[in-house]
């Protein structure tokens, strides 16, 4: 039996519950490929996930594995596919986040490719449905490829779930994040102005992704409403608690509010969740303008897949600007 190494846990805890070990290789099967992972994002759901955030008694089981997001080189295609499975998909345009395009067909062994799994990523090779990989563009680094599918993936559903439109104000919570860094700039190429909150230190940071900083805490209303006279007609929250509430105060409509991570006031106060789910199309446009400069991607820290444990404590921080990424060598 041939192994391979993967990031796992035995139980739920801190960041040093998690290990390295060697694994069962995985195999593609029909419809599927399998990746060779150069990077993978981690993101704070892994750190939910390890910690027990979503722990049933029903469901719990261990050995457990992370990581939704990564990058790598296919190197076997499963039956059903035989080199003409389809990778790829619409076009996002950097003037209108949701403006349908081209597909690109055919995957085969050698191809570099991104894609998205469900807590498989952190590991030395993936499994997953060919597709839920696009190819990756060469101008693309490994680590940035790696990062790009859940922060790009869940802003563009989050601007299409607030229905932005060119020349309104959109107020983005925790701007300086990933999932921020890419909501604002998506929101500014349609047309929109952002304002975006974070604290002092990456207030420099936003402007040069086109957004209107303002600090968080105590006087955020005020100080959102002091820039922003005309109103703010929507709000996109990925911190909870209080953003909520300074969202419902500048927002005069609750359906134009999404939160990432509160879904108990979502409920409460009648905003919405997140909806809508991830594709290789949206992905392929995404990529793409990554790949022409239309599209920053920040990384943040880079670990080895040895350090998963530093690279959780990193995000849980709770100061990443940008993303964290796990390379495998």
């Amino acid at each position: 039996m041939k192994l391979a190494r993967a990031v796992v846990f035995r139980s739920y805890g801190g960041p040093d519950v998690l290990e390295l070990v060697e694994v069962p290789e995985p195999t593609a099967g029909e419809n599927e490929v399998r990746v060779r992972v150069r990077a993978a994002g981690v993101n704070p759901v892994d750190c939910k996930i390890r910690q027990g955030a979503f722990a049933t008694a029903a469901a719990d089981h261990f050995p457990q594995t992370l990581g939704n997001e990564f990058a790598g080189i296919v190197d076997q295609v499963g039956a059903g596919l035989a080199g003409a499975g389809q990778v790829g998909g619409d076009q996002v345009d950097a003037d209108q986040a949701d403006q349908p395009g081209t597909a690109a067909s055919g995957v085969s062994v050698g191809d570099e490719v991104l894609g998205f799994t469900t807590a498989a990523a952190y590991a030395e090779y993936v499994v997953v449905p060919a597709a839920h990989v696009t190819r990756k563009p060469p101008a693309l680094s490994w680590e940035v490829a790696g990062v790009l599918s859940a922060a790009g993936q869940a802003a563009y559903r989050a601007l299409r779930t607030l229905r932005l439109a060119a020349g309104e104000t959109l107020l983005v919570h925790a701007a300086a994040g990933g999932v921020g860094t890419m909501a604002v700039q998506l929101a500014r190429a349609q047309g929109a102005t952002v304002i975006g909150t974070a604290s002092p230190h990456n207030h420099d940071y936003l402007r040069t992704l086109g957004a209107i900083p303002v600090s968080y805490g105590d006087g955020l209303v005020e100080r959102v409403r002091a820039v922003a006279p005309g109103g703010v007609d929507a709000a996109l929250d990925a911190v909870g608690g209080a953003a909520i509430h300074a969202s419902l105060a500048l927002v005069a409509d609750p359906s134009r509010i999404v939160t990432l991570v509160d879904q108990a006031a979502a409920a409460r106060y009648g905003i919405q969740r997140l909806s809508g789910g991830r594709s290789a199309a949206t992905l392929a446009g995404l990529a793409g303008l990554a790949a022409a400069g239309a599209l920053r991607v920040s990384i943040w820290r880079s670990f080895p897949l040895a350090r998963a444990a530093e690279a959780h404590r990193e995000v849980e921080t709770g100061h990443v600007r940008g993303k964290v990424v796990l390379t495998v060598d």
